[in-house]
């Protein structure tokens, strides 16, 4: 299964299950002849809001034997030193993990 494929599930269950998630666009784009910068590589593949209290959630998505960039080491080393809820999902159910901060916190 590619990544953007589990992306996809992962924001429907995250979104069916009390949050509310959006995906994320980073690095840049060019429109109309202008470049636009968008969030700042390495952020997270998906962001938003547990919706029980309100704490900002973000989780990186990867495919099982997906490597992680040395932008988003810095990104998880920012979020756990701010006690952000933040996580490496390979799949929904571990999506739902991280949410409920039962899973790796951002470890992998």
């Amino acid at each position: 299964m590619r990544e953007s494929e589990i992306q996809k599930q992962i924001i429907e269950t995250l979104n069916a299950n009390g949050c509310k998630v959006w995906r994320a666009n980073a690095g840049t784009v060019r429109v109309g002849g202008r470049t636009i910068k968008l969030l700042p590589k390495g952020f997270p593949d998906v962001f938003g809001v547990r919706l029980t209290d309100g704490k900002f959630v973000a989780v990186e998505i990867k495919k099982p034997k997906g490597r992680v960039s040395d932008e988003q080491v810095k990104f998880r080393d920012f979020f756990k030193k701010h006690n952000v809820i933040h996580g490496i999902a390979h799949s929904p159910e571990e999506a739902i993990e991280i949410v409920k901060e039962k899973m790796n916190n951002g470890k992998d």
